[in-house]
């Protein structure tokens, strides 16, 4: 077992000092059988080899103990302690000798040998590979732990960010598209126009929306980090850390959705080709494979580079440099990083749904056409409705910032552990004492 730092089990190695030729305890002076070298007329030991030193007749195991003291000639040794070694000494469990109650909880002498201790936890996580729990735990953590800053990040941005979205819809958006888009007689042309203005309004809320998550997960990024060393960060200094990369790391995001976006148009334009040319089902399918094909290889493309916000944000990287490293550090892992974003992306959006959705209705009770108008999409969407769904989506906004950056954050440190021995830099720059290769507690977990 010598090829796991920091834990071997006994006999596995030579000690310090000892050659691998050299045999162990030198025997007892008083040895029967023995013929003493420095007798005159005796000889001496045979020098064969350190085997024929002992006698082949030996005394049970149970008759040898360890020494408690010198003995001299003539000196008779002292009777043994208990049934022999393994026996445990005095003071009983607790005692300070690695009784339950001892230091590091490795169980009694004797006892066997119980696995090594835990690993070194100074902040959020433990300082090994991580299992999912403790990934998701981590994410939590920082939020209870560091509410505050998690908390008036999440807050300040979900708010600034709606109040944009609010008045934008407010101000310049008009209903003339949903109008024409609801009316069963509106012509071609009428359909086209509102079909593009829908899609521009999407655009510019997408836009705001996402320059306010680029702004929460570069901060967030930073603060649970600071976190994972057991060290606080008001929002003052992650947005100072943070600054330099924030404008990268939105060029990033766009680059993704350009890349998302592409891959998607060129799987499906082969269909709509043929559709157009008058394919008729045939193109129609065609499309509906080609959607799914491209569908798929962006989801790979962008698992691999999920880990880029992390590396772009703490390694201080250019964007193809971040690229680079969430693929390499992806690779070989792609399941297991799929699984989790996945089931962090679940858990936020259950959460924030619970919140937003009976936002959205009380909005649609308090507007004047009702629940009724709203479900039947001939509500009119007023500044009462925008102003009480607004607020949900602050609240759902608080939730899913912290999990979705706490998550990937995490998940780039439990890789580059993995990968990189990330845990020993991280426990020296967390102050541990005596962390390294040769201290306990390195084990790879989970």
């Amino acid at each position: 077992m010598n090829d796991t730092p920091g834990w071997a089990s006994p006999g596995s190695a030579p000690s310090d000092g000892q050659n691998p030729g050299v045999s162990g305890p030198a025997e007892p002076a008083d040895r029967p059988g023995r013929q003493p070298a420095d007798q005159p007329g005796q000889p001496g030991p045979s020098p064969q080899g350190p085997g024929v030193k002992w006698s082949k007749e030996q005394p049970p195991p149970s008759q040898w103990s360890a020494p408690t003291g010198p003995t001299g000639p003539g000196q008779a040794p002292p009777p043994p302690p208990g049934p022999g070694w393994g026996a445990p000494p005095p003071g009983g469990p607790g005692s300070g000798y690695g009784g339950p109650g001892g230091p590091g909880g490795h169980g009694a002498w004797g006892s066997g040998w119980g696995g090594p201790p835990p690993a070194a936890k100074p902040g959020v996580i433990p300082l090994r590979p991580l299992g999912v729990g403790e990934i998701l735990d981590g994410a939590v953590s920082t939020m209870r732990t560091h509410w505050r800053t998690v908390l008036g990040i999440s807050l300040t941005v979900a708010v600034l960010t709606e109040i944009v979205v609010v008045l934008f819809q407010g101000l310049v958006l008009d209903n003339t598209s949903a109008d024409a888009l609801n009316d069963p007689s509106a012509t071609l042309d009428e359909l086209s126009r509102a079909m593009g203005d829908a899609l521009l309004d999407s655009g510019v809320v997408f836009l705001i929306t996402l320059i306010g998550t680029v702004v929460a997960t570069a901060l967030l990024t930073t603060v649970t980090s600071r976190a994972v060393l057991g060290k606080s960060v008001t929002i003052g200094e992650a947005w100072r850390d943070a600054r330099p990369q924030v404008l990268k790391l939105f060029g990033l995001i766009c680059l993704l959705m350009l890349i998302t976006a592409g891959i998607v148009t060129a799987g499906a334009l082969p269909g709509i080709l043929v559709t157009v040319a008058g394919g008729g089902g045939a193109g129609v399918a065609l499309t509906v494979l080609g959607i799914i094909g491209s569908g798929v290889v962006a989801l790979w493309l962008m698992i691999r580079f999920s880990l880029s916000s992390p590396a772009l944000m703490l390694e201080k990287q250019g964007i193809v440099k971040a690229m680079s490293r969430s693929t390499k550090l992806v690779r070989g892992s792609w399941w297991r990083v799929f699984g989790i974003q996945l089931l962090a992306t679940v858990i936020a959006n259950v959460i924030a749904s619970i919140i937003v959705i009976p936002f959205t209705f009380l909005a649609a009770a308090l507007s004047g056409d009702g629940v009724s108008g709203f479900l039947n999409g001939a509500g009119d969407i007023g500044w009462t409705f925008l102003i009480v769904s607004g607020i949900g989506s602050v609240i759902g906004s608080m939730i899913t910032f912290p999990i979705t950056a706490g998550v990937t954050v995490l998940l780039y440190i439990d890789q580059r552990i993995r990968r990189e021995a990330l845990d020993l830099e991280l426990a020296r720059a967390a102050g541990v004492q005596g962390y390294g290769s040769d201290a306990p507690g390195t084990t790879p977990g989970s």
